[in-house]
């Protein structure tokens, strides 16, 4: 089934990472990671609203009452007031750790908010992965990660999908539906970096299968339960970061891309760098998003 790639939004995101689509208000959230700004929309892109934190953010979840977002900024996880804006500081994780930034989260079919830090430079294994659960507390789930990224669920919640971006692998970890703890990490899939891709964001969809973005190549990659490739979809610019499927029929993939890579070192990109992205046409359907502490 050939498909549909549209340009959504062309709001030229330096960073543009994290869409996420809430079911309940059928609204898709992003952010611009590196200018520190929260995007809200609907389905076809009217009602734009922008939230600005002053500070970059690696991801953000709804909360159960959709009055506001939990975010991971960069000094650490925030209660952001919708109306207001107003940030409140729910916890710090890595006070100690100044070159260090908290990246990509998701929220388990549980409630729990679970996300990733990285080092900003992308060369130290510094990072680690978190569990902040519905009562506030947060547990550290992993450790010696360099670039937390991709991190989401098979659809009985029981398997935790995340990735290192440098290693060139996708893990999988056996996740206990009950504690939200993980055990059993082993490696799910290679990521193929012939062309320059590593993985960055990632989404399950309701047939249990994983679509990963492999950024600097200008590839979505959808793996099988049991890791292999099953289908390869070719962007129009490379550093397509990140996805989640939404619309009323959870049948659109949404796709972020970034206008400025982060270090001198990543490659310039197509015109349409920075868009927010509609994918139509794929014949398959995604999985509602749970709002942290449901």
């Amino acid at each position: 089934m050939a498909a549909n790639i549209e340009v959504l939004l062309d709001i030229k995101t330096t960073l543009g990472e994290g869409p996420l689509w809430d079911a309940d208000s059928q609204r898709l959230h992003w952010i611009d990671s590196a200018d520190g700004r929260i995007f809200r929309s609907t389905v076809d892109g009217r009602e734009l609203r922008c939230w600005e934190v002053g500070e970059p953010v690696g991801s953000i979840a709804a909360g159960a009452d959709n009055t506001y977002f939990l975010a991971a900024l960069k000094s650490g996880l925030y209660r952001i007031d919708m109306r207001s804006g107003a940030k409140e500081l729910l916890v710090n994780p890595e006070p100690d750790r100044p070159r260090n930034r908290l990246n990509d989260g998701k929220v388990d079919r549980q409630g729990r908010f679970v996300f990733g830090s990285m080092d900003t430079l992308e060369e130290e294994a510094s990072g680690k992965l978190y569990s902040y659960d519905v009562d506030g507390q947060i547990s550290v789930l992993d450790t010696g990660i360099i670039c937390s990224n991709g991190p989401c669920f098979s659809p009985d919640g029981s398997t935790l999908y995340f990735s290192d971006t440098w290693t060139g692998e996708i893990w999988a970890y056996s996740y206990d539906v009950q504690t939200g703890k993980v055990s059993e990490r082993r490696t799910f899939t290679t990521v193929d970096t012939s062309a320059g891709g590593a993985a960055d964001g990632a989404t399950v969809d309701s047939e249990g299968y994983l679509w990963q973005a492999l950024v600097y190549s200008g590839s979505i990659v959808r793996y099988a339960p049991d890791g292999q490739v099953d289908r390869v979809l070719e962007m129009p610019v490379l550093k397509a970061t990140s996805l989640n499927f939404g619309g009323p029929d959870l049948d659109t993939l949404f796709v972020t891309s970034m206008a400025k890579p982060p270090l001198p070192r990543f490659p310039d990109d197509s015109q349409m760098r920075g868009s927010l992205f509609a994918v139509t046409g794929l014949g398959v359907n995604g999985i509602p998003e749970p709002r942290y502490g449901k």
